[in-house]
């Protein structure tokens, strides 16, 4: 049985959350992002029902504020930002046998160099007891979501942008895919969000909420900065014959009179509950109810993530499972 990187909703052993750690990064949010996170490791943990969660802070100094949280493990593993999904190791299964695959990381095409990240993946394994699998080439967790069944969603704009793997042509990432990851079939949607720093992560855009199905954004309005975005994927998703679930958007999210990235797309499957980032925009509970109707075994959250997003992300982003 070759190893293969599981659906999010298989159960899970731990997951792994980054902490805000570096105050001259987070400036005046970093108070209330920590807020915002111990409240997401609060509901992942749900009171024990949940898996256990391992809060992961870059120094002494911030894990002392995370132990605060309550209820967690902490380590302390340097790093540069929170965005675990995208810096730590995927796990693989096959059958009760585990092992991390830990790709290069060249902090979204050189956009944020930052100490640490880029070395994290195999150190977060190696700290876990899981034997690590080095890759050279780049790929961030967030750019692909699975099925389980070999089946992968990502961008074309993410995983074919020259400035992750230069030279590399659809078939070479699928290849590469394939062998690093288990994956032997792929949907190739076009843009992720706009203004998305990370060139278009697919878990902003489109998740899989079950075999065949993908959950895409409904647009909110004419003033939804992605609603030919939307319109797009789902085109796409049905031509390769999945189904498409509607999920309502959050439409036009600003913050200082920017467009900023925010998704509900962005939630978090744990083993007992399905975690929603919220904005304060119009479709919040409209979002937290679509999405509750489709995990009935987990109980539905919806929290609040301006503050994590000012660093350009939400939930999935700064979480990465290990399975069981």
């Amino acid at each position: 049985m070759a190893h293969r990187q599981q659906p999010e909703w298989a159960p899970h052993e731990a997951v792994w959350i980054g902490w805000p750690s570096h105050a001259a990064l987070w400036e005046d949010d970093l108070d209330p992002a920590r807020a915002e996170v111990a409240a997401f490791a609060h509901a992942v943990r749900a009171g024990g029902k949940g898996e256990r969660v391992i809060l992961v802070a870059a120094d002494e100094a911030a894990a002392e504020s995370a132990r605060a949280v309550g209820d967690v493990d902490v380590v302390v593993e340097p790093f540069g930002d929170i965005w675990l999904r995208d810096t730590g190791a995927i796990i693989l299964s096959a059958g009760s046998d585990r092992r991390a695959a830990a790709f290069r990381f060249n902090w979204w095409g050189g956009k944020y160099h930052l100490p640490g990240d880029d070395t994290l993946a195999p150190r977060l394994a190696a700290a876990a007891g899981l034997s690590v699998s080095r890759s050279d080439w780049v790929l961030e967790g967030g750019a692909i979501d699975v099925d389980g069944s070999g089946l992968a969603v990502t961008t074309e704009q993410c995983l074919l942008n020259p400035n992750r793997n230069p030279g590399l042509l659809r078939a070479d990432v699928e290849r590469r895919l394939a062998a690093d990851l288990g994956v032997d079939r792929v949907l190739w949607l076009g843009h992720g969000l706009a203004e998305d720093h990370t060139d278009g992560h697919v878990d902003n855009l489109a998740r899989f909420v079950g075999d065949g199905r993908i959950a895409i954004p409904v647009p909110a309005g004419e003033d939804d900065p992605n609603a030919a975005i939307y319109c797009d994927a789902a085109e796409r998703t049905r031509a390769f014959g999945l189904e498409v679930v509607p999920i309502p958007s959050p439409g036009l999210v600003q913050r200082d009179d920017e467009v900023i990235p925010a998704s509900y797309m962005n939630f978090y499957i744990g083993n007992a509950t399905v975690v929603v980032p919220l904005y304060g925009a119009a479709n919040d509970q409209a979002a937290v109810d679509a999405i509750a109707l489709l995990f009935l075994g987990r109980e539905t959250i919806g929290l609040r993530a301006d503050h994590i997003l000012t660093g350009g992300g939400s939930f999935h982003c700064i979480s990465q499972q290990i399975p069981e």
